[in-house]
């Protein structure tokens, strides 16, 4: 456990005390962007192969066990979850900090949520702290769900430092929480835009999920 929660800690270092400060600037100042960018991706995913293993390996205590209802619900999350990172993975917002945002309309799932990745990865991880119950899984999963939270303000800060009027545009019309835009009046659902493909092929990816996540995992998604 000890192992898990060090690791968890250079993950988060990694990504809130570098990716998201001065630090980074004074990095790339220093080397320039894309090698940042290559040794930030090699380091990530060498410390996203370390968290993997210790949270495989890492001694654990039972907090509580989530009932069947909720094993339901917390199934039925998911199914939101996977059709924001389809459609994140379609058009994400997200990419490259955000400057998309400044160079075309909201459109489609940007309507729904600026971070559609991102609220992908929170939801995710929320799920399964909740639905695991132990105290490894609430580090594992904590870091995600911190990284995710953290992140998406982050690059909101990153888009208006480099285009304040772009920026306030951008932030009149959409949201971070999926559809308080809309419900606010400040945009509008446009599921045509969106199209049929992207949730289609969300469904298809949740309800596979469901079926192998007991045999991938060792952990059934649903009460028997």
């Amino acid at each position: 456990m000890a192992v898990l929660i060090i690791v968890a800690l250079i993950w988060l270092l990694l990504h809130l005390g570098v990716a998201g400060t001065f630090v980074r600037q004074a990095i790339i100042a220093r080397i320039g962007a894309n090698p940042f960018r290559a040794l930030f991706s090699g380091a990530a995913l060498v410390v996203l192969a370390a968290l993997v293993r210790a949270y495989a390996y890492a001694d654990t205590v039972v907090l509580w066990s989530a009932p069947g209802w909720l094993r339901w619900l917390l199934a039925g999350v998911m199914l939101p979850a996977f059709v924001l990172l389809v459609a994140a993975f379609r058009a994400n917002p997200t990419a490259a900090g955000g400057e998309q945002f400044l160079r075309q309309d909201v459109r489609g799932i940007q309507r729904v949520t600026r971070h559609p990745m991102m609220v992908a990865v929170a939801t995710w991880a929320a799920v399964h702290m909740i639905g695991a119950g132990d105290a490894a899984s609430l580090v594992f999963f904590g870091t995600f769900l911190v990284t995710a939270a953290a992140g998406m303000p982050s690059i909101d800060r990153k888009v208006a430092g480099r285009n304040p009027g772009g920026w306030v545009r951008l932030n009149e019309r959409t949201s971070i929480l999926p559809f308080v835009a809309i419900l606010a009046g400040r945009n509008h659902f446009s599921p045509g835009e969106i199209g049929w493909l992207v949730p289609a092929i969300g469904v298809v990816l949740w309800l596979v999920v469901l079926l192998v996540h007991g045999s991938l995992f060792g952990v059934s998604v649903l009460p028997a």
